[in-house]
Protein backbone atom coordinates (compact mmCIF):
# COMPACT_ATOMS: atom_id res chain seq x y z
CA UNK A 1 0.00 0.00 0.00
CA UNK A 2 1.21 3.52 -1.00
CA UNK A 3 0.74 6.08 1.55
CA UNK A 4 -0.27 9.53 0.04
CA UNK A 5 3.08 11.88 0.00
CA UNK A 6 1.27 15.11 1.04
CA UNK A 7 -1.22 15.62 4.25
CA UNK A 8 -5.02 15.98 3.21
CA UNK A 9 -6.66 19.39 3.22
CA UNK A 10 -9.18 18.68 6.08
CA UNK A 11 -11.54 21.45 4.94
CA UNK A 12 -11.61 20.37 1.38
CA UNK A 13 -11.01 16.87 1.18
CA UNK A 14 -11.87 16.24 -2.74
CA UNK A 15 -13.16 12.64 -2.21
CA UNK A 16 -14.05 11.07 -5.70
CA UNK A 17 -18.04 10.72 -5.95
CA UNK A 18 -20.14 7.44 -5.42
CA UNK A 19 -16.80 5.35 -3.43
CA UNK A 20 -18.31 1.95 -1.79
CA UNK A 21 -19.03 2.66 1.53
CA UNK A 22 -17.97 0.03 4.61
CA UNK A 23 -19.77 -0.56 7.35
CA UNK A 24 -17.81 0.08 11.00
CA UNK A 25 -19.69 -2.05 13.90
CA UNK A 26 -21.61 0.74 16.46
CA UNK A 27 -20.92 -0.53 19.97
CA UNK A 28 -21.89 0.11 22.95
CA UNK A 29 -18.96 1.95 25.18
CA UNK A 30 -18.50 -0.31 28.42
CA UNK A 31 -15.15 -0.87 30.40
CA UNK A 32 -14.10 -4.19 28.09
CA UNK A 33 -14.64 -2.45 24.80
CA UNK A 34 -13.28 0.77 25.81
CA UNK A 35 -10.17 -1.07 27.40
CA UNK A 36 -8.18 -1.77 24.17
CA UNK A 37 -8.07 1.74 23.29
CA UNK A 38 -8.10 3.74 27.13
CA UNK A 39 -10.45 4.34 29.20
CA UNK A 40 -13.96 5.17 30.35
CA UNK A 41 -13.15 8.88 32.26
CA UNK A 42 -15.97 10.36 35.33
CA UNK A 43 -13.46 13.30 36.38
CA UNK A 44 -11.07 14.47 33.75
CA UNK A 45 -9.05 16.15 36.61
CA UNK A 46 -8.13 12.13 37.66
CA UNK A 47 -6.29 11.65 34.38
CA UNK A 48 -2.87 11.90 33.56
CA UNK A 49 -1.93 11.98 29.80
CA UNK A 50 0.68 9.72 29.00
CA UNK A 51 3.59 11.34 27.08
CA UNK A 52 5.72 9.20 24.82
CA UNK A 53 9.68 10.04 25.19
CA UNK A 54 11.26 11.42 21.54
CA UNK A 55 12.48 8.50 19.68
CA UNK A 56 16.37 8.03 19.41
CA UNK A 57 17.66 8.63 15.94
CA UNK A 58 19.87 6.17 15.82
CA UNK A 59 22.26 3.56 18.30
CA UNK A 60 22.64 6.36 20.96
CA UNK A 61 19.61 6.97 23.42
CA UNK A 62 18.19 10.13 24.33
CA UNK A 63 18.75 10.88 27.70
CA UNK A 64 16.03 9.87 30.16
CA UNK A 65 15.43 13.33 31.98
CA UNK A 66 15.04 15.10 28.67
CA UNK A 67 12.46 14.13 25.49
CA UNK A 68 8.97 14.04 27.25
CA UNK A 69 8.80 17.69 28.51
CA UNK A 70 6.79 19.21 26.24
CA UNK A 71 3.65 18.74 28.65
CA UNK A 72 -0.02 18.86 27.27
CA UNK A 73 -2.28 21.39 25.41
CA UNK A 74 -5.96 21.57 26.18
CA UNK A 75 -9.10 23.47 25.18
CA UNK A 76 -12.42 23.07 23.91
CA UNK A 77 -13.04 20.15 20.63
CA UNK A 78 -16.41 21.17 19.04
CA UNK A 79 -18.59 18.94 17.13
CA UNK A 80 -21.17 20.36 14.73
CA UNK A 81 -23.30 19.46 11.86
CA UNK A 82 -24.05 21.88 9.60
CA UNK A 83 -26.72 20.28 7.22
CA UNK A 84 -24.98 17.31 5.88
CA UNK A 85 -21.39 18.05 6.84
CA UNK A 86 -20.11 17.01 10.19
CA UNK A 87 -17.08 19.92 11.13
CA UNK A 88 -14.81 19.53 14.11
CA UNK A 89 -12.88 22.83 15.37
CA UNK A 90 -10.31 22.00 18.29
CA UNK A 91 -9.15 24.87 20.24
CA UNK A 92 -6.30 23.00 22.01
CA UNK A 93 -4.05 22.86 19.04
CA UNK A 94 -5.85 25.35 16.12
CA UNK A 95 -7.69 22.74 14.21
CA UNK A 96 -10.27 23.19 12.03
CA UNK A 97 -11.93 19.95 10.40
CA UNK A 98 -14.34 18.35 7.85
CA UNK A 99 -15.12 15.43 10.15
CA UNK A 100 -17.42 13.36 7.86
CA UNK A 101 -20.81 13.11 6.13
CA UNK A 102 -24.40 12.35 6.53
CA UNK A 103 -24.43 11.56 2.77
CA UNK A 104 -22.34 10.67 -0.21
CA UNK A 105 -19.56 13.80 0.02
CA UNK A 106 -20.94 14.60 -3.80
CA UNK A 107 -24.15 15.99 -2.80
CA UNK A 108 -23.67 17.21 0.35
CA UNK A 109 -24.45 20.07 1.67
CA UNK A 110 -24.66 22.85 4.11
CA UNK A 111 -27.70 24.18 5.44
CA UNK A 112 -29.68 24.10 9.13
CA UNK A 113 -27.86 21.45 11.37
CA UNK A 114 -29.46 18.16 12.22
CA UNK A 115 -29.35 14.83 13.91
CA UNK A 116 -27.56 12.18 11.63
CA UNK A 117 -28.80 8.71 10.58
CA UNK A 118 -25.44 7.47 9.36
CA UNK A 119 -21.45 9.19 9.30
CA UNK A 120 -19.77 8.43 6.41
CA UNK A 121 -16.01 8.72 7.74
CA UNK A 122 -13.16 9.57 5.38
CA UNK A 123 -10.17 9.66 7.51
CA UNK A 124 -8.70 8.71 10.77
CA UNK A 125 -5.15 9.80 12.65
CA UNK A 126 -2.85 8.78 15.75
CA UNK A 127 -0.88 10.87 18.16
CA UNK A 128 2.70 9.14 18.82
CA UNK A 129 3.64 11.89 20.90
CA UNK A 130 0.80 11.44 24.02
CA UNK A 131 -3.07 10.03 24.46
CA UNK A 132 -6.01 12.36 23.97
CA UNK A 133 -8.67 12.78 26.69
CA UNK A 134 -12.58 14.11 25.61
CA UNK A 135 -15.02 14.71 27.90
CA UNK A 136 -18.37 15.87 27.11
CA UNK A 137 -19.50 19.43 28.13
CA UNK A 138 -22.86 19.12 27.39
CA UNK A 139 -24.03 15.19 28.39
CA UNK A 140 -25.44 13.91 25.34
CA UNK A 141 -24.40 10.63 22.96
CA UNK A 142 -21.78 10.95 20.55
CA UNK A 143 -19.64 8.29 19.05
CA UNK A 144 -15.96 7.65 18.52
CA UNK A 145 -14.53 5.51 15.73
CA UNK A 146 -11.00 3.80 16.84
CA UNK A 147 -8.51 1.11 16.16
CA UNK A 148 -5.87 -0.41 17.35
CA UNK A 149 -1.86 0.81 16.56
CA UNK A 150 -0.22 -0.02 13.38
CA UNK A 151 0.31 1.43 10.19
CA UNK A 152 -0.55 -1.46 8.28
CA UNK A 153 -4.37 -0.30 9.36
CA UNK A 154 -7.26 -1.37 6.96
CA UNK A 155 -11.31 -0.02 7.09
CA UNK A 156 -11.87 -3.48 8.45
CA UNK A 157 -9.96 -2.77 12.01
CA UNK A 158 -12.10 -0.05 12.86
CA UNK A 159 -15.04 -0.47 15.20
CA UNK A 160 -17.61 2.85 16.48
CA UNK A 161 -18.20 3.27 20.26
CA UNK A 162 -21.04 4.72 21.50
CA UNK A 163 -21.13 7.00 24.87
CA UNK A 164 -24.55 8.07 26.38
CA UNK A 165 -23.03 11.35 27.03
CA UNK A 166 -22.31 10.22 31.09
CA UNK A 167 -18.59 9.68 30.93
CA UNK A 168 -15.76 10.70 28.76
CA UNK A 169 -12.86 8.92 26.74
CA UNK A 170 -9.11 8.45 26.92
CA UNK A 171 -7.32 7.07 24.17
CA UNK A 172 -3.55 6.07 24.24
CA UNK A 173 -1.10 7.14 22.57
CA UNK A 174 -1.10 5.46 18.94
CA UNK A 175 -4.93 4.64 18.98
CA UNK A 176 -6.66 5.52 15.70
CA UNK A 177 -9.34 7.62 15.77
CA UNK A 178 -10.99 11.02 14.11
CA UNK A 179 -12.58 13.15 17.18
CA UNK A 180 -15.69 12.74 18.65
CA UNK A 181 -19.27 12.86 16.69
CA UNK A 182 -22.29 14.49 18.04
CA UNK A 183 -24.95 12.28 17.80
CA UNK A 184 -26.95 15.95 18.37
CA UNK A 185 -26.42 18.78 16.83
CA UNK A 186 -23.65 20.72 18.13
CA UNK A 187 -21.90 18.97 21.08
CA UNK A 188 -18.66 20.58 23.29
CA UNK A 189 -15.89 18.50 24.73
CA UNK A 190 -13.27 19.40 27.12
CA UNK A 191 -9.76 18.35 25.64
CA UNK A 192 -6.57 17.69 26.41
CA UNK A 193 -3.59 15.92 24.52
CA UNK A 194 0.32 16.15 24.20
CA UNK A 195 1.16 19.30 23.25
CA UNK A 196 3.77 18.27 20.56
CA UNK A 197 0.62 17.31 18.82
CA UNK A 198 2.13 14.74 16.14
CA UNK A 199 -0.28 13.15 13.69
CA UNK A 200 -0.19 10.37 11.51
CA UNK A 201 -3.02 9.74 9.03
CA UNK A 202 -4.92 7.40 6.89
CA UNK A 203 -6.98 8.70 4.10
CA UNK A 204 -9.52 5.98 3.36
CA UNK A 205 -11.03 7.47 0.28
CA UNK A 206 -7.53 8.02 -1.56
CA UNK A 207 -5.96 4.61 0.26
CA UNK A 208 -8.77 2.30 -0.02
CA UNK A 209 -11.02 4.10 -2.60
CA UNK A 210 -13.67 3.72 0.02
CA UNK A 211 -15.69 5.32 3.07
CA UNK A 212 -16.44 3.97 6.52
CA UNK A 213 -19.99 4.19 7.60
CA UNK A 214 -21.18 4.32 10.77
CA UNK A 215 -25.18 3.66 10.30
CA UNK A 216 -26.52 5.19 13.06
CA UNK A 217 -30.43 4.50 11.83
CA UNK A 218 -33.21 6.31 13.50
CA UNK A 219 -31.46 6.06 17.04
CA UNK A 220 -30.10 9.56 16.34
CA UNK A 221 -32.95 10.98 15.67
CA UNK A 222 -35.32 10.33 18.67
CA UNK A 223 -32.41 11.81 20.89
Amino acid sequence: MNHPATAPDYLNPDIEPGLPWVRVPLIDATEETVAPFGILVDDPGDVDIEIVRWPAQGTRPVDPDTGDEAGTTEGIFESEWRGDILYGKNDAVGGHYILGYGCDPATAREGAPRAPRRILLWHANYHPDGGQLFFPRERTPFVVPLARPGDDVTPADFVCLRFDGSRGLYIHPNIWHEGVFTLGERQRFFDRQGAVHARVSVDFAREFECLLEVDLGSEAAAE
